[in-house]
């Protein structure tokens, strides 16, 4: 059975932007600007925009 054509990855396009974070990048940033610290908790995190 063949892919089809739209599920193949075209090695020239260039990797897009991820619009979701996972936990351990959204803590890194915000230790960055100084919105969380060791022994908060980590559920409830704010929303963080990703860098691009």
């Amino acid at each position: 059975m063949t892919q089809h054509s739209s599920l193949k990855s075209s090695g020239g396009r260039r990797k897009q932007h991820r619009t979701v974070l996972k936990r351990s990048e959204r803590i890194k940033i915000l230790k960055e600007r100084g919105k969380w610290k060791e022994g908060d908790p980590i559920s409830g995190l704010p929303k963080v925009k990703p860098e691009r």
